[in-house]
């Protein structure tokens, strides 16, 4: 009898290989699972803790494939049972009362939320479930049926990463070398460019502060950078140069936030910002009261995308055919180091940034997120700055240009109502006037 040829004889090697990976993968899934039913069933603290431990032990050792069988059971296993919230949803429906409310809640809250205060309970718990949700978002897209474990953790998460359970804690050279390189490691906004870059960063014109979770005492949630100055700073460049002089703390009068870096992205969701910039606000008022103004140095890192998007968008042609020659511009090589072509570029770009950053919408907010990150904080749009950064992501997301948000702490919780309610952007007269010599003004075109 012929023999199967190798090519064919691999092939059919590595198909068994996947197929017991998929077995292998079922079953290790069904044991964390059997865990996990066993750790709802138990009623004993000290033995509920150890369960959770072997419960969480068995799933940090699944396998990715193993992993996505483990939430399929989840999701399989530890959903509502319709026919209890039906019942109850009926009942409440006819008599509306709090004990059938009650019930209500108690059968529509899937089982998977007590599986995870459970599994909390063990040590290092919160970490896990924490990475859990990094997973679960990271498979989303392919796995919608997984939205509900997402939206679990999420509600629990929430809560046990309240506002209340974080410490505000300054980080300086002296700091754990750990919680340091998690710094450079971490930080979005400015690239830290190693350790001495790091160590200009900490020096005694600067400060880094950060939330903990006394959890994850070890892991950063989300820290800010700020550079003490005189005057309000218009430019990064300087503020991130390692040879910079360094200021005499005591003689700033301005407070500059010009990097603030959200670390887990398993906790989406959970805001930390809004508090952290009032804390450290108040916080450096206190230790320094010459400082009378505190102010971003803020990317736009939608501008340009949206200004290429408007070139395209189905409007009047000569207003297209502006923009799309405003565009052809930036194609220059290093077209900012070009002192009459930067200066034609700036009478054009800067009030087509302000009209973005006061007009442009997404779902009625504004379409940059760092806007709506400082306008729902409460902040007030102030300055546009040109060639503000210089960076390659600089130059890339908005032509260079960067914008300072105000924090008045007097008027913080005003704006923050007006933007809640209205979604008002709460901006200087100089802006406002800039964007009316854009392009896109209602004189010489439409609103975007």
């Amino acid at each position: 009898m012929r023999q199967p040829s190798f090519f064919k004889r691999l092939v059919e090697a590595k198909a068994g290989g996947l197929g017991a990976l998929s077995r292998a993968a079922q079953r290790n899934a069904r044991h964390a699972i059997s865990l996990c039913h066993g750790l709802m069933s138990e009623r004993g603290e000290v033995s509920g803790a150890r369960l959770a431990r072997e419960a969480l032990a068995a799933y940090q050792t699944l396998e990715p494939a193993a992993c996505e069988a483990f939430f399929d059971l989840l999701v399989k296993e530890f959903s509502p049972d319709p026919e209890d919230v039906g019942r109850c949803a009926d009942a409440y429906r006819d008599d509306p009362s709090q004990t059938n409310l009650i019930l209500l809640q108690q059968a529509a809250e899937p089982p998977r939320q007590e599986l995870f205060r459970r599994l909390n309970m063990a040590a290092g718990g919160t970490g896990v479930l924490v990475d859990m949700r990094r997973q679960l978002l990271q498979g989303l897209g392919q796995k919608p049926q997984w939205l509900g474990i997402e939206a679990d953790l999420a509600h629990l998460l929430r809560s046990w990463f309240n506002r209340g359970f974080l410490t505000l804690q300054r980080i300086d050279w002296r700091s754990p070398a750990l919680i340091l390189e998690k710094l450079i490691n971490y930080e979005a906004v400015h690239e830290i460019q190693g350790w001495r870059d790091l160590r200009r960063r900490l020096q005694a014109d600067r400060r880094c502060y950060a939330f903990f979770h006394p959890a994850l005492p070890e892991e950063p949630l989300i820290f800010i950078e700020v550079a003490l100055t005189k005057g309000m700073s218009a430019k990064v460049q300087p503020l991130l140069d390692p040879d910079s002089p360094v200021l005499d703390p005591a003689s700033a009068d301005c407070a500059i936030f010009y990097s603030i870096t959200n670390c887990q992205h398993a906790l989406r969701g959970v805001s930390f910002g809004n508090f952290l910039i009032k804390q450290v606000a108040e916080d450096l008022g206190r230790e320094l009261p010459r400082l009378k103004a505190f102010a971003t140095l803020s990317p736009v890192p939608g501008f340009c995308s949206w200004l290429i998007a408007t070139a395209d968008a189905p409007r009047g042609a000569p207003v297209r055919a502006e923009i799309a020659a405003v565009l052809a511009k930036l194609d220059a090589p290093r077209w900012f180091e070009d002192n009459a072509l930067s200066a034609e570029l700036q009478r054009q770009l800067a009030p087509l940034c302000a009209h973005y950053l006061l007009y442009a919408k997404q779902d009625q907010e504004p379409r940059d997120p760092v806007a709506r990150f400082h306008l729902v904080n409460g902040a007030q749009l102030i300055r546009l700055n040109w060639l503000g950064d210089t960076s390659a992501a600089g130059i890339r997301q908005s032509a260079g240009m960067m914008v300072n948000y105000v924090y008045r702490l007097a008027d913080v919780e005003r704006n923050h109502e007006a933007y809640a309610r209205d979604r008002t952007v709460v901006a200087s007269r100089r802006l406002e006037l800039l964007a009316r010599e854009s392009l896109l003004a209602p004189a010489n075109g439409d609103q975007a």
